[in-house]
């Protein structure tokens, strides 16, 4: 496993994270079992959300480390709030406390490394935010602050009012879902694929030494799911064959490699629930594409070079 060192931070991470939705369907030892193959592969970066599984996840994820107490040191614990599944987003201060001390119970955990808005909520009053993160930092209970899904001009906001920097912002990213990308190859054309739909998110997150996390990294689309051995991608497939029998690792590891050859130093969730998919995975960081390669899969997803 490789590592780097979070911008505005102090936290030196893995450069693969654990993503943990989907560990709520999963038995107190199937996760203790991931969490150990994630430790012992190098991996110490793990993400949560409130809303996953209902709160099962981060249960579930408390009681392997009340099992195993010494693990939390070797951590970084990252969790999300503000969605209220089906009702609302909420990013108001009555809501986060009790997101976030909620959270902390169930994980077992006095403090989070790090604490992410989920989705952007039409109506935060940054100000209110500001306040909240300076109680919340105070206390204890979180060191740092980051957003999900949030636009340049929603994270400039927020900065006018807090004392902390944003340091994350995880957001929808793979080689077929590679909407921030396209905007910039396409630049100044016609064409659907030049389009700015994010306000030129990645750019200024590079500038402002924020750190990607993409999610659903081997997704095509919630309707899809994964374009691993997909019909409709065919042509992706082969290329990532190709490049898995060359590189001797998996198609989903190439899949991360691809995120991992951006200059823009991206760290990825992976969310797999295997420990045997996990060790596969992960050895995208054994191996670097070459930039045609990079390309050969870009195109191989169908999208256009102007």
């Amino acid at each position: 496993m490789e590592y780097l060192t979070l911008p505005q931070t102090d936290l030196k991470v893995s450069k693969i994270a654990l993503g943990c939705m989907r560990i709520a369907d999963k038995s107190i030892e199937e996760v203790e079992e991931l969490i150990k193959t994630a430790l012992e592969s190098g991996i110490n970066f793990f993400d949560h959300a409130d809303i996953y599984g209902g709160g099962k996840s981060e249960e579930l994820f408390g009681e392997v480390l009340k099992r195993h107490p010494e693990y939390r040191k070797q951590m970084i614990i990252q969790t999300k709030c503000g969605i209220i599944p089906g009702k609302r987003y909420d990013f108001s201060k009555e809501h986060i406390l009790k997101c976030v001390n909620e959270s902390l119970e169930r994980l077992h955990t006095d403090y989070v490394d790090i604490l992410l808005l989920h989705r952007p909520d039409a109506l935060c009053d940054p100000q209110e935010v500001a306040e909240t993160f300076n109680e919340l930092y105070e206390a204890g209970k979180v060191h740092y602050f980051g957003v999900s899904n949030h636009t340049p001009l929603q994270i400039e906001l927020l900065k006018k009012y807090l004392k902390y920097p944003i340091i994350i912002n995880q957001l929808q990213l793979s080689i077929v879902h590679s909407v921030m990308i396209d905007s910039g190859l396409n630049m100044n054309m016609k064409e659907a694929f030049a389009q700015d739909k994010d306000g030129g998110v990645l750019d200024y997150c590079r500038l402002n030494d924020i750190t990607i996390q993409p999610w659903s990294s081997i997704q095509a689309s919630w309707a899809e799911g994964t374009f691993i051995d997909h019909p409709n991608y065919q042509k992706l497939n082969d290329v990532m064959q190709q490049l898995a029998h060359k590189y001797q690792v998996t198609k989903p590891a190439i899949a991360i490699a691809w995120l991992l050859r951006h200059p823009a130093h991206m760290q990825p969730i992976v969310g797999t629930t295997s420990s045997q998919h996990l060790k596969e995975t992960i050895k995208a960081c054994d191996f670097t594409l070459t930039r045609q390669e990079w390309y050969d899969l870009y195109l191989a997803s169908e999208k256009p070079l102007p």
